[in-house]
């Protein structure tokens, strides 16, 4: 007994919860095994109690000064030193050296708060009001060589909202797959050439944004790990997104123009754009042959020459620094490895000399072969440059957001930061879900989480530059599982997700963060928070002006019928369906109920038949729900059995949606294209073809048919008058 009330407690004080409240409404014990795990993977040696003690001692010390400080604007700075009585506060002098370059200092003594040192408690001083920012701070004390450092980070109370959503504007855009669209002239994928074409299409309709799924760098040599929410690095972006017969060099290179015009390249693009599923390892081929082709003829032109172009990239390259470098190595790495050997998926399968960015070996490999790290490099630059045309053009436009982006809960555990990682991230942990009600064993996804204790050390500086590439060129963010930022479910390696415990996060100092860098990047924030949602973080998303996410299917009273979208937190943003359900035409017709029967993912008879009694009650509460409101279109019967859903009563549900209070409104162009196949199954891998079904039809034909045009119409009137209804 004694043993585990150690290791509970030593637990505790790293973040780790020694028990939680399952779907089921239970509170339910972690083992004992679990927590040693987490603890050893965190670094704390659990081989018995005393070690144990000792190892918590050592990651628990308290320093004089700690390494970071956030504090919100408007509040006092009160700085804590955790000193010895017997320390002479007149010792002790002062430098803040503010973000701006201004430079502040004085004497402790001048500014002190509070000294609760005789009662084991800290002296507390004052600084100073600063504006927002990252500022160095710096303690000195007479006879000490070297300064006490810290971190101080000022963030404002809540995140950026543009001044329309200011206002009470009820805006509203579509949501996407990029991979998915489909036009006369790509390559076989949805590019950024797709997009631009897109953002004028919605924003010539009345739209306000365009919603993405994660742009996240992938695996180039390993074109078919297509998964966005699996990323090799949530930093960098897919180069299959690049438009290539756009790139400035390809209208440059002889070679590259004859390539792609012979008969047949041509003819292989045809077939690559004619299939109804993105044939991945096709298109990284057509992509590839031509790419490194515009590199060379960018060597020439524009590096050995050093012309304006290639100052653009050498500013690219240093601002992209060491994470840059680390991305491109690995992609270069991978692809010369795959070439010696096509089952080489990922690091962890590398020759035992590669498997670390540091090894000699790879620093050998970038001296060798600069040239083909240099070209990953390019790429990266060209996806960049691309997507901020994009951007620019949505705000040319007029839109209220522009594009909007996602970004992952975490990364692949194979892939580029992992491989690169300094111990910002738990490699001997992987995230996922507890068990519930649909998924009874849990869900582990198999992505290593940030580690809280590094992330204080490193004063956030991991989590903040995820942020700034994330909020690059566009003008909202989804964060995936929002309430990452509060606790996330920490499986040991290797164990089902069934062995997690929940490890917590310092949730105020990173949605301040959060807030900051929205400011800075003029960013509107979007929270993915679906599934059980703590009480704990529900009033702070809600303060730090995170939209909340409303999925019309889960906004159900205790009785199973619909809230009305009148009802919905105007702080927030409403949609239908996403990504992981079934379309809205799946849904009504339990397509997704019938391939998870084919699929065998309900073993449970009885499961299965409650789900779709589940899903009847449900559609029929929906058409209750629209006839209650008058939004149900004439001729549609009130009897859910004998409803099918047809293009008039998908109409009906989006404009019904359209009344909601959200300022925000995301439509899926699959549900406008009445489309029943799904995204992605969860819970499957090769049993179904997730992250590759393409729309139904050329993008060029999905804006100029009278029922889109009808469509928008009535959702522009909506969504006005949902406006002057917030007035």
């Amino acid at each position: 007994m004694k043993d585990s009330q150690v290791l509970k407690q030593v637990a505790k004080a790293a973040g780790i919860a020694d028990s939680y409240i399952s779907a089921w409404g239970e509170e339910t014990p972690v083992a004992d095994e679990t927590l040693r795990h987490l603890l050893t993977a965190l670094g704390y040696d659990v081989r018995n109690d005393e070690v144990l003690l000792e190892s918590s001692g050592k990651h628990n010390r308290v320093e004089v000064l700690a390494d970071v400080k956030v504090v919100r604007s408007g509040e006092a700075i009160h700085i804590e030193l955790q000193l010895g009585a017997s320390a002479r506060v007149n010792d002790f002098s002062w430098r803040l050296i503010a973000e701006s370059g201004e430079v502040f200092e004085g004497w402790l003594q001048s500014q002190l708060v509070s000294d609760m040192r005789s009662e084991g408690g800290t002296l507390t001083f004052s600084l100073p009001e600063l504006a927002c920012g990252y500022h160095q701070f710096e303690l000195m004390r007479k006879r000490r060589k070297s300064p006490y450092l810290m971190t101080l980070i000022v963030a404002p109370t809540a995140c950026y909202k543009q001044q329309p959503l200011l206002d009470d504007k009820k805006i509203w855009g579509t949501s996407v797959q990029l991979y998915s669209i489909r036009t006369s002239h790509n390559w076989g994928i949805g590019d950024f050439g797709d997009l631009k074409q897109l953002v004028i299409d919605v924003a010539n309709a009345g739209g306000d944004f365009v919603g993405l799924n994660p742009i996240h760098s992938l695996f180039p040599a390993n074109p078919e790990g297509a998964s966005p929410y699996s990323p090799s690095s949530r930093r960098w972006l897919n180069l299959l997104y690049i438009d290539v017969s756009s790139v400035a060099e390809f209208a440059q290179n002889d070679k590259a123009q004859q390539l792609v015009g012979s008969a047949e390249f041509q003819q292989r693009l045809s077939a690559v754009r004619d299939t109804c599923w993105v044939n991945y390892s096709e298109v990284s081929s057509l992509k590839m042959a031509v790419l490194p082709l515009l590199y060379q003829t960018f060597v020439t032109r524009h590096l050995d020459k050093h012309t304006a172009r290639s100052k653009q990239f050498l500013q690219f390259v240093s601002d992209g620094g060491e994470s840059l470098l680390h991305q491109a190595t690995f992609d270069a790495l991978h692809a010369h490895l795959k070439q010696e050997n096509d089952d080489v998926w990922g690091w962890p399968v590398f020759p035992e000399q590669y498997r670390h960015f540091g090894n000699q070996a790879v620093q050998d490999f970038i001296a060798q072969e600069y040239e083909q790290v240099e070209l990953y490099m390019y790429l990266q630059w060209l996806a960049d440059i691309q997507l901020a045309e994009v951007h620019e053009l949505a705000n040319e436009k007029g839109m209220v957001l522009g594009l909007y982006r996602d970004l992952a809960v975490g990364v692949c555990d194979s892939g580029a930061e992992t491989w690169a990682d300094h111990g910002a991230l738990c490699q001997d942990v992987s995230i996922g879900a507890p068990p519930d009600i649909l998924g009874p064993l849990g869900q582990n996804w198999g992505l290593p989480p940030l580690n809280p204790e590094v992330l204080k050390q490193t004063a956030y500086l991991p989590f903040i530059n995820l942020l700034r590439a994330n909020m690059r060129n566009c003008g909202a963010l989804r964060i995936d599982h929002v309430l990452g930022l509060l606790r996330l479910w920490w499986i040991p390696k290797g164990e089902t997700a069934q062995q997690g415990a929940y490890m917590y996060y310092p949730v105020d100092d990173m949605m301040a963060i959060l807030a900051l860098e929205s400011h800075r990047h003029q960013c509107t924030v979007i929270g993915e928070d679906l599934g059980t949602v703590p009480d704990e973080i529900i009033e702070k998303l809600a303060t730090a002006g995170v939209h909340s996410y409303k999925v019309f299917f889960f906004e159900t009273a205790e009785d199973g019928g619909f809230y009305s979208p009148e009802h919905y937190a105007p702080q927030s943003m409403a949609a239908l369906c996403t990504h992981d359900m079934p379309t809205l035409r799946g849904f009504w017709h339990c397509d997704d109920l019938k391939m998870g029967k084919e699929l065998g993912l309900y073993p449970n008879s009885d499961q299965l038949t409650q789900l779709f009694n589940s899903r009847a009650e449900s559609k029929q509460n929906i058409l209750n729900s629209l006839n209650w409101h008058g939004n149900l279109p004439e001729g549609v019967g009130l009897d859910a059995a004998y409803v099918p859903m047809d293009r008039v009563l998908s109409e009906a549900m989006q404009v019904h949606l359209a009344g909601s209070s959200s300022a925000l409104l995301s439509l899926q162009l699959e549900d406008w294209l009445e489309m029943d196949k799904p995204v992605n199954i969860p819970g499957t891998v090769n049993e179904y073809p997730n992250w590759r079904r393409k729309l139904s039809t050329d993008l060029d034909d999905i804006f100029t048919r009278d029922t889109i045009k009808r469509l928008t119409q009535r959702l522009n009137q909506a969504r006005e008058k949902a406006s002057h209804k917030a007035d």
